[in-house]
């Protein structure tokens, strides 16, 4: 019997209609255009708005595209990943709200949370279920709307950060396609660097801790960036290696969108010209969990069934990893 392989069916994404420019963020904090974009590449971010509106509202719509594509129902679906960084609330899972909202009572699911580096993990875990054979419909959608926990007078981080999803739907593949590899890795360490103190079982929220400023995303720039490079650099390298592949092999390099500066770094690293990488960061800043599924969603029409794709990513914690798949179906 051929092995199973999970691969990418379907791929959707679904951005809000509000776009915050740098043109506006200029009239909220010290900085400017030319400052943003030299040093991240970044023009512009998507931004939810609305009241009562949640990571969810970006999930949904683009799951429901993402079905119409394929021709099934939520019905059909039997498990549903959400990575993110900014669910709907602490609990019940924002998997969970997903599942109910688009009616896929057959489905079971959960969060996952590995910051930008979540798509890459939530891929890799829900590949396993469709690789053993227990499921052959899961969803992994990459979800986040960063809007909620950016503080907007923090001329550091608020220029970052947008909203967005994009999600795939893995099915089972015995003809070699699909996911064939990855490597992912954690350290703790990082954590000082790049995290959001208030909320959890540490820091409850309190008066203290909103007075403190402890619910908004905390980056200690320089060091990250320095991280960032380094290691997610490097996992490429390391996963082009461990496969036997070289430049000329990789059809796409499919980069976490951070910092153009970094996504530059790794393409170099690889080898790969700038035709090969793909790269949106300056219409949507950093979605998070959403940047590499949103990219999928973007390429689509120009990925071909064999496409040798490697997605790299790094994310708070640390967390950083890549992964290779072969795309398995041809643009329609």
């Amino acid at each position: 019997m051929s092995k199973i392989r999970a691969a990418i069916t379907a791929v959707n994404g679904y951005v809000p209609d509000y776009v915050l420019t740098n043109k506006e963020l200029e009239t909220a904090v010290d900085t400017n255009d030319e400052w943003i974009v030299s040093r991240t590449g970044i023009k512009e971010r998507r931004i939810l708005k609305g009241e009562g509106k949640a990571t969810s509202d970006l999930a949904v719509p683009a799951i429901q595209g993402l079905l119409e594509k394929r021709g099934i129902t939520a019905k059909d679906i039997e498990l549903i990943i959400v990575c993110t960084s900014t669910p709907d609330m602490m609990f019940p899972a924002t998997a969970n709200i997903i599942a109910h909202k688009i009616g896929a009572t057959n489905a079971w699911g959960y969060d996952l949370q590995a910051a930008c580096s979540g798509f890459l993990f939530g891929l890799t875990t829900a590949s396993q279920f469709i690789e053993s054979g227990k499921h052959s419909k899961v969803l992994v959608v990459g979800a986040d709307k960063m809007s909620s926990i950016v503080n907007y007078q923090d001329r550091n981080t608020c220029i970052l950060f947008g909203d967005g999803c994009g999600c795939v739907l893995l099915e089972p593949d015995t003809t070699g396609y699909g996911l064939q590899d990855s490597i992912l890795k954690t350290d703790g360490a990082g954590a000082e660097y790049l995290n959001l103190k208030g909320g959890g079982s540490l820091n409850p929220a309190s008066h203290a801790t909103v007075d403190a400023q402890m619910h908004y995303a905390y980056q200690e720039g320089r060091t990250v960036f320095k991280f960032a490079v380094t290691n997610m650099a490097d996992v490429v390298a390391e996963i082009m290696e461990k496969n036997q592949l070289t430049s000329e092999d990789i059809n796409w390099l499919t980069p976490h969108q951070a910092n153009k500066r970094i996504i530059d770094a790794t393409a170099e690293r690889a080898g790969l010209p700038e035709e090969k990488v793909m790269v949106n960061i300056q219409k949507y800043g950093n979605t998070t969990s959403a940047t590499i599924p949103l990219c999928l969603w973007e390429w689509e029409n120009q990925l071909k069934k064999g496409d040798n794709i490697i997605m790299a990513a790094f994310g708070g914690g640390f967390t950083w990893g890549a992964t290779y798949i072969k795309w398995a179906y041809d643009p329609k």
